[in-house]
């Protein structure tokens, strides 16, 4: 429950940022901390909710094959998805050093601090979960 519900808020974190740069004060701060990239480089909220939405199902099948959820379709299917969700987030967190080793210094420290060590646990715990199930 611990993953699929950490999965499920940072879902609704990046609804939130569809529309606001919350919780930084403006998107000047939100670019430089948050994506690492100059203000008109942010995603559109398009893409901020797609993000959400992949959340939202990564959160679902993880929760489903946890069996803290009802199940919907088969059991491969959600025991390869979760698989999947792992797998999506070890490479981010193991890659993502250095693939965004070139941007903002202030969101380079936070993604080794930060965002890459959550997705290592977010990762290892889905995994766990598509291993092990109920």
């Amino acid at each position: 429950m611990a993953v699929a519900g950490t999965l499920a808020a940072l879902g609704g974190l990046h609804a939130v940022w569809s529309r606001s740069p919350w919780p930084c004060r403006d998107r000047d701060r939100f670019a430089d901390l948050v994506v690492g990239v100059a203000p008109e480089q942010l995603p559109s909220a398009r893409a901020c909710l797609g993000v959400a939405g992949l959340l939202g199902a990564a959160a679902y099948l993880v929760a489903a094959r946890g069996g803290a959820l009802p199940a919907i379709g088969p059991r491969r299917l959600r025991t390869t998805g979760t698989a999947t969700v792992a797998g999506v987030l070890l490479t981010r967190a193991l890659a993502g050093p250095l693939a965004f080793a070139h941007r903002t210094p202030a969101f380079v420290h936070l993604d080794r601090r930060v965002y890459a060590p959550l997705c290592l646990a977010l990762g290892t715990g889905a995994a766990v979960v598509a291993a092990r199930g109920k």
